[in-house]
């Protein structure tokens, strides 16, 4: 660059809103946006979730209808939590052909074909009674392997309903090969695998284990989920989850982890997913409504700056309504 000012005017691409628009480096599509979903078992109308305001957990019925109104605004996907009415030490619930989300996929795979993806996440916490993501041990610890093989019949059975995409959150060592085994072994070898590649142990979950049911009855999961202090180990996580399989890989969250988002998306070549989860949904939510911040702008800021960031889709729960706003 040789010119200076006066000859130099950045600002002069900045004057109108129609050449900033076109000028823009970095845009959003309701393409690339994934709304997740709570489907709970045993309600009959829809339950506002007090700690994040306009999400709710949903009836089977009204899951079918969110589902409709999110692909009509374009979103990219839809992918789906389970509350079970009854809990156990092992998650029975989760595999169960009669289970709330293997109901719920056979609902939406029945409604919406092929008009957008339709993916689960893979976790233990929502169905087990201690909360954690795991078999515990007799002293209470995280079996890893035992959970694995958890884990392998819960992806059979969601992609026997008709998941097209299937997400392990639980960061137990070698789970993307585990369902990436059970997968082919039962025939879905054309069944993708988002791995939760990058989860780290944050306190910004504390509102979804409100939506999700799924607070630990003792302890945490600080000995899965990664320490907020560490970077280079993400990339460790990355390349396991990718060696073993994953065809999607993800940092979670997204807000505070956007440089890495940089270093993943910088990495490697599969497409790289953030979830902007649901602290960073209620802080936004509670500053607007208490008039401290514009909630649209904020939103949009929030959105662009992942993918400015390097991710290529991103899981939020503001997906509809921010792909009608586009």
């Amino acid at each position: 660059m040789t010119a200076q000012f006066p000859v130099a005017r950045p600002r002069r691409l900045r004057r109108t809103p129609a050449l900033r628009r076109m000028v823009a480096e970095t845009r959003l599509s309701p393409a690339e946006l994934v709304l997740p979903m709570f489907v709970k078992e045993g309600i009959t109308e829809p339950q506002p979730i007090a700690s994040m305001p306009g999400v709710v957990q949903h009836t089977r019925d009204s899951l079918r209808k969110a589902a409709h109104e999110a692909v009509e605004a374009g979103v990219g996907g839809l992918i789906l939590f389970g509350i079970p009415a009854v809990k156990d030490g092992v998650g029975s619930g989760a595999d169960d052909p009669a289970g709330i989300v293997q109901l719920a996929l056979r609902d939406l795979t029945t409604d919406l074909g092929d008009a957008t993806v339709v993916m689960t996440d893979l976790c233990l916490d929502e169905y087990t009674d201690h909360g954690h993501c795991g078999v515990l041990t007799g002293a209470g610890e995280i079996d890893n392997d035992a959970t694995l093989e958890r884990y392998a019949s819960i992806a059979v059975a969601q992609a026997a309903a008709g998941s097209a995409v299937i997400g392990p959150s639980g960061m137990m060592d070698g789970q993307v090969g585990a369902i990436r085994e059970a997968l082919d072994g039962a025939g879905y070898q054309d069944i993708s695998i988002l791995g939760y590649s990058v989860k780290y142990a944050s306190a910004y979950y504390g509102p979804f284990r409100e939506a999700a049911e799924c607070a630990p009855q003792f302890g945490d999961r600080s000995t899965h989920q990664q320490d907020p202090a560490n970077a280079e180990e993400s990339l460790r996580e990355v390349f396991l989850d990718l060696d073993e399989g994953a065809d999607m890989v993800m940092v979670k969250p997204a807000g505070a982890y956007l440089d890495i988002v940089r270093r993943v998306r910088d990495a490697v070549d599969v497409p790289v997913v953030a979830y902007q989860v649901s602290g960073e949904y209620s802080m936004i939510e509670a500053a607007a409504e208490r008039g401290w911040i514009d909630r649209e702008r904020t939103i949009h800021e929030s959105l662009i700056s992942m993918r400015r960031a390097g991710a290529d889709l991103i899981l939020t729960y503001w997906a509809t309504e921010v792909a009608r706003a586009l």
